[in-house]
């Protein structure tokens, strides 16, 4: 019989895995702070229950997608608390979300004490590109833990690699993040100069797009909603992407990298909150350089 796999944090990327795990036969249970996310996930035929400690009672393995160290802490409090049967295998939790390194460390050490083995398992992508086979999920900690879940984030993606010891797996997702950052305002700024230059932007991003040297994957997809001018529902809400932002920074000065593209396209985010889009997606940015350009801005409309 296929694990029963429970998810604490039912939001973007954890409903979207709840959905793809019930698709592939697995029970899935779950829970969210937000009433409306566990009825979403009623409605694809998981289980809400009332509780993180009612999931990791409930589940072979738990995968938590969260927003906030806060949440992570709470959330490692109530998966410790759970009385588990006898005769279940060990639990496995299965930690998906962008955070600091020391406290995802902290967090895997207070389960390790509650015999709950931790992997470090940040995903590069979205929603929308999971769908697509488009996410990379770098796998971190115990090996032998990192076998039993492989099926499970297989449904996710085929591109799982396995990078080692525990806290690999988010040096990684930083990493790539940086370069999204970067790419994402690069990309707003190309499409932006287009525009000043009077060019239809939907025939610049059809021959980019298509493009194997410059049409990579944020250009494919970030590129589309900036043409568009339209940023709902977001894909990654600016609120969000300003958190990841802030570990990326606080990381590189830990490491004494110098990071000056990065540092650049801060103002950018930062404004882009100021302007109203904190829940608009990242590619909203457009608007901000389009206003700095004199360009007239877009709906954000769904």
């Amino acid at each position: 019989m296929k694990p029963v796999i429970g998810i604490i944090g039912l939001g973007i990327m954890g409903s979207a895995m709840a959905e793809a795990l019930l698709a592939h036969g697995y029970r899935v249970t779950g829970y969210d702070i937000r009433t409306q996310a566990c009825r979403r996930l009623k409605k694809a035929g998981g289980q809400p229950l009332a509780s993180g400690t009612a999931v990791a009672r409930s589940a072979d393995v738990v995968i938590t997608s969260l927003a906030t160290t806060a949440a992570l802490d709470d959330t490692v409090e109530k998966i410790a608390a759970a009385k588990r049967p006898r005769g279940r295998p060990g639990l496995i939790v299965v930690e998906t979300s962008t955070l600091p390194i020391a406290d995802k460390e902290r967090a895997m050490h207070a389960l390790k004490r509650t015999g709950i083995e931790t992997l470090d398992c940040p995903i590069s992508g979205t929603a929308v590109r999971m769908k697509e086979g488009a996410w990379t999920i770098f796998a971190s900690g115990a090996k032998t833990a990192f076998k039993r879940v492989q099926p499970i984030l297989g449904v996710f993606t085929r591109k799982v690699p396995y990078v080692g010891a525990y806290g690999n797996g988010t040096r990684m997702k930083f990493s790539a993040n940086h370069m999204v950052a970067i790419l994402n305002v690069a990309t707003a700024e190309a499409i932006t100069f287009a525009r000043k230059m009077g060019l239809d932007p939907k025939r610049v991003w059809d021959l980019f797009a298509a493009s194997p040297v410059i049409g990579n994957g944020v250009y494919k997809l970030r590129g589309k909603l900036m043409v568009e001018q339209s940023y709902l529902p977001a894909t990654m809400k600016v609120e969000v992407w300003q958190k990841d932002m802030q570990v990326i920074g606080e990381m590189a000065r830990a490491v004494d990298c110098p990071t000056p593209l990065f540092s650049a396209c801060e103002p950018v985010y930062n404004a882009a909150m100021a302007q109203g889009l904190s829940q608009s997606d990242t590619a909203s940015v457009c608007e901000v350089l389009g206003a700095m350009a004199g360009i007239r801005r877009g709906r954000s409309k769904r």
